[in-house]
């Protein structure tokens, strides 16, 4: 009976170590496309900034690492005998690197206190574009406001006092409060360069964020390239101002030989109407995105110089009048003001939230600051100053509505408007994005590795009790 007693428990003593053991800290973070999970394996990417100004012109200049040249977007091949678009959005990178590298800022003049505190984290509202709950994209263009009024089509960014609920996407406040904010200041500048749709025309997109993600009044640089009737493009290259290129080549796109410098987007100068009888071989690929000059407000922010990339670097200087005259949509820059700004940027074939953003930082025009601008005379800066280092994290699901929750530790704190920087560094905020994006597995692990210890040490005390000769009387 004794040996048997002693057996049985080293079994149990054995299995509850086991079980303890292959279950902790398993089986948690793993991507899940249905779930539109990807976690980047590089939680955090270094950006350089710099910044000048001339008294008519303000510039930005960015510098950060790319493995490769992300320069196309989604695109049309001739596949089959028929046309098909490839490059949807994915969770993550997309395979065949049709997602355009880009850079982003958001710009305030402190006109939303709380930018300056909590940087883009108080745009991320409820039910964004790309979350594993995401709001459904009809229901966004059904809404009174954010579809039928604004045109927006699926779940953007939004500030929280756009909505009478900020936990709810669709609580949007009465159209006159919506104007009254705005007229107050009360929304983000954005300025979005793309590598595949703005740069190859020397403009970055001029947008802002309100009730929803917006751009600036006028005509876009970029429009679709497809006829839905005709299941075909619009227009294509010509050959006779490219070198005799009507098309690209799908191999060579996805292996990464296309030239940067050379033939790749598809611009207005060097288009001409599609021919459906040009003899299309299969592979043959054409850009979805027909590029064009912009128009209005929207064609504010011009890229000064020539965006380059060289030795597994971007380089980007953007430009734009210090004031556009244009204060519902731009942020006015003053000297002698100091403005807050977060960055971002996607690289390595990434698209929507899969990006790479910042805290918030102190823009100084003639005041210190962060990032303080240098005053020069002439036509453009000479780049002599240092740069500010910015170190750029994964942000994962984090979004306000969960930030002022329960669920959030750090609640009250937001409540009493401490600034995120004196609680967390980037590193953390990477991994408690990570965190959040797998609250309900890690639960669900934590308590199987706790009943696990629990039974350890219950297997633990019997196998010793059973092990242990019993003293006579």
């Amino acid at each position: 009976m004794g040996k048997t007693s002693l057996y049985a428990s080293t079994i149990l003593f054995g299995g509850a170590l086991a079980l303890s053991w292959f279950t902790h800290g398993t089986g948690v973070v793993v991507n899940d496309a249905s779930k539109h999970v990807s976690i980047p394996q590089n939680l955090a990417v270094p950006l350089q900034v710099q910044a000048a100004y001339n008294g008519t012109d303000v510039y930005f200049r960015y510098r950060w690492p790319a493995p490769n040249p992300g320069i196309f977007h989604d695109m049309l091949r001739f596949s089959g005998g028929k046309w098909e678009v490839k490059g949807s959005v994915v969770p993550g990178s997309q395979p065949d690197g049709l997602h355009e590298d880009r850079v982003s800022m958001m710009l305030d003049d402190g006109s939303v206190p709380e930018f300056g505190r909590y940087g883009g984290y108080i745009a991320i509202g409820d039910k964004l574009a790309g979350f594993t709950e995401e709001a459904d994209g009809k229901a966004i263009k059904d809404h009174p406001y954010l579809g039928k009024k604004l045109g927006l089509d699926e779940p953007t960014k939004y500030l929280p006092a756009t909505r009478k609920n900020p936990n709810d996407w669709a609580s949007t406040v009465p159209e006159g409060e919506q104007a009254k904010l705005q007229a107050a200041g009360y929304f983000l500048d954005l300025w979005h360069w793309r590598a595949a749709r703005s740069n190859p025309v020397g403009v970055a997109d001029d947008q802002f964020i309100t009730a929803g993600r917006l751009s600036d009044s006028g005509r876009g640089m970029y429009t679709t390239n497809w006829d839905g009737d005709k299941k075909q493009p619009r227009v294509m290259f010509d050959a006779a101002k490219t070198g005799g290129i009507k098309a690209l080549k799908w191999a060579d796109i996805t292996g990464g030989k296309v030239n940067p410098e050379g033939v790749h987007a598809l611009r207005e100068d060097i288009s001409v109407p599609f021919d459906p009888n040009a003899g299309w071989q299969e592979g043959d690929t054409i850009p979805r995105r027909a590029l064009r000059a912009a128009q209005g407000s929207r064609a504010d922010i011009a890229v000064a110089g020539k965006a380059t990339w060289a030795d597994g670097y971007w380089e980007v200087t953007l430009k734009r009048k210090m004031n556009t005259e244009k204060p519902l949509e731009d942020k006015i820059i003053r000297d002698g003001g100091i403005y807050q700004a977060a960055f971002a940027i996607h690289r390595q074939a990434t698209g929507g939230r899969w990006h790479y953003v910042s805290l918030p930082v102190s823009v100084g025009f003639g005041r210190e600051a962060d990032l303080v601008a240098t005053p020069f005379t002439g036509d453009a800066p000479d780049w002599k100053q240092a740069s500010l280092g910015v170190k750029l994290f994964y942000p994962g699901q984090v979004s306000w509505p969960h930030l002022n929750s329960v669920k959030h530790g750090g609640a009250t704190s937001i409540a009493r408007g401490i600034p995120v920087k004196s609680r967390h560094s980037e590193e953390q905020l990477a991994h408690y994005g990570i965190e959040a994006e797998f609250a309900g597995p890690i639960r669900s692990q934590w308590f199987l590795t706790l009943f696990a210890g629990l039974g350890l040490i219950a297997a633990f005390g019997w196998a010793l009790l059973k092990s242990t000769p019993k003293s006579e009387a």
